[in-house]
């Protein structure tokens, strides 16, 4: 009896280091070939950054270069939950969420201005806090703005652009900004209202599901997560107050290429090129303004990361050791 239970003691135990392991360890691929193995150990945290809670995901050893992921509208660092396992055995990877998204403290609006020259503050008062001083950073739809309102502020201490989806050229902006134009002329409730539509959950659907082939492999949970910071007392407010503060953007759009002509930053651009917000026509402006650029059009819409994460990890790993950042 006794040495039946030892028995299945070592068989119950090595189950469960089988497990275990199928669990944490991921073979990367890169180019169809294996590489070494990655283990996910991205841990979640808060910081106070100028009085606020900011809400961070972190992976890698901080030995290595730092990548910088910002997220877009109307989500948060929750959009780079795979990728950031994809990237840490080769990089130190931080994806925070900005006030009022995601897990992040959301002050009032009394207390706080919701602007994009704010958010740029809030990350850049979050790499001072973790002592950040050189990195890469992908920068998608919100990302863009908040990203280049410090990659031009502090050009030295960019490594590389990742950029998804992430706008800075006129061209860019096509018919589909025209509500939010009309909101920027006439700053009235009537034309707020009209926007409202973007993050209810129709909205959200359709900006996860538009321009992608196979809706099937888009997780509805995305929306659902979304919707719970969307939905909470005065985000509609905040939501509408980001969307008038877009027309800064563009006002800045000169200055942004003037950076990228100016300071040449090894620059990869992985765009779905079906998104109907930030379509491919502001994709193509880039290849103007710098001379070390790859460039890929997927097949994808707004939200690549949801059927195109394992090709665009990958393409980022490629373009990384390429450019000796490792």
């Amino acid at each position: 009896m006794r040495t039946l239970k030892t028995t299945l003691s070592l068989i119950l135990l090595t189950m469960m280091i089988g497990i275990n392991y199928s669990f944490t360890r991921i073979t990367e691929k890169i180019d169809g070939h294996p590489t070494k193995s990655v283990y996910g150990s991205t841990t979640y945290k808060t910081i106070e950054v100028n009085g606020l809670d900011i809400f961070y995901r972190e992976a890698g050893s901080k030995n290595k270069p730092t990548i910088l992921l910002l997220h877009g509208y109307p989500t948060s660092s929750h959009m780079f939950r795979n990728l950031i396992v994809q990237l840490s055995n080769d990089y130190h990877v931080l994806a925070p969420d900005y006030p009022g998204y995601g897990r992040s403290e959301q002050p009032l609006m009394s207390e706080f201005d919701y602007t994009f020259d704010n958010m740029a503050i809030i990350v850049e008062g979050f790499l001072e806090a973790l002592k950040v001083k050189k990195f890469s950073v992908y920068l998608m739809d919100y990302g863009a703005p908040v990203g280049f309102r410090i990659a031009s502020k502090y050009p030295d201490r960019i490594e590389s652009l990742l950029i998804q989806n992430g706008n800075a050229y006129e061209e860019g902006i096509t018919d589909f900004w025209n509500p939010l134009k009309k909101y920027w002329n006439d700053y009235s409730v009537e034309n707020g209202k009209a926007l409202e539509g973007f993050h209810n959950i129709d909205g959200l659907k359709w900006q996860y599901t538009n321009g992608v082939k196979d809706v099937s492999k888009i997780s509805p949970d995305n929306w659902q997560i979304d919707l719970q910071h969307l939905t909470r007392k005065e985000n509609n407010e905040i939501q509408l107050a980001m969307f008038y503060d877009y027309r800064t953007n563009i006002q800045l759009y000169p200055k942004w290429q003037k950076y990228l002509r100016d300071h040449q930053p090894p620059t990869l651009i992985v765009w779905g090129k079906n998104d109907n917000i930030f379509p491919a026509e502001g994709a193509h402006p880039y290849k103007r303004d710098l001379k070390n650029i790859e460039f890929h059009l997927l097949d994808t819409g707004h939200f690549a990361l949801e059927d195109k994460g394992d090709e665009i990890a990958n393409y980022i790993l490629n373009f990384l050791k390429k450019n000796n950042i490792k």
